[in-house]
């Protein structure tokens, strides 16, 4: 009997920025142009980290870009929550009456239920499924011009490596507060893209609070 409400809470907690971290990942380097060897490097190599998602989720173009299609999809939400609703209050229904019900009301009552949650959980997965699409595209397409942007900030800053914090695959195990050029990759990302910062948004009681990818072990104070 509880289905309906496990379908709405699945979907309320991927109706966030944090979704798209499930099926994205940051953009592959791009493979070099000559097959020339790399020159040895000499002395220390300068070495920095960032946390590539949450980045790309935070400059200007993408919280746009994730805030419209929030919008665009709060109407199915809300339509979910009313469906959620009339499913629990026939429940309550059902309980009041129990006692009064004969065997085969009791029994059609029961249908009626089932068959309301089954078609909430197909729409709550659909819509989640539709959800979850569209902010992947719109992740990827900002994430290739946010690569191109660390890429000359790691090459102009003399990086020899910048390790993605975010991903569980990259053996980042602790790194200073200084070695974190997440902040200043996205500056220079709003500068380059000359996007303004969007409006603030009104706080959703159906989306969780920030969302990080990283492992806590990753950054020190």
């Amino acid at each position: 009997m509880k289905r309906s409400l496990f379908a709405v809470a699945a979907l309320a907690a991927t109706f966030t920025v944090g979704a798209i971290a499930q099926t994205s990942q940051p953009p592959s380097a791009p493979a070099p142009e000559s097959a020339a060897p790399a020159p040895t490097p000499t002395g220390a190599t300068k070495v920095a980290v960032i946390a590539f998602q949450p980045a790309v989720a935070a400059t200007n173009e993408g919280r746009a870009a994730f805030a419209k299609i929030q919008q665009k999809f709060a109407p199915k939400q809300a339509e979910l929550k009313a469906e959620d609703d009339q499913i629990n209050t026939l429940k309550k229904q059902m309980q009041t009456d129990g006692n009064t019900l004969s065997a085969d009301e009791r029994a059609a009552r029961l249908r009626t239920i089932d068959d309301k949650e089954k078609t909430l959980q197909r729409d709550a997965q659909d819509a989640q499924s539709d959800f979850q699409q569209a902010m992947t595209d719109a992740y990827q397409g900002i994430a290739q011009k946010f690569y191109a942007v660390l890429q000359d900030y790691a090459q102009t800053h003399g990086y020899g490596a910048v390790f993605d914090m975010s991903s569980q695959q990259t053996p980042v195990v602790w790194a200073s507060k200084g070695a974190d050029i997440s902040a200043a990759v996205v500056e220079e990302y709003n500068q380059k893209s000359g996007v303004a910062a969007p409006a603030a948004q009104p706080a959703s009681h159906t989306t969780p609070s920030a969302t990080t990818h990283h492992r806590s072990t990753t950054t020190s104070h």
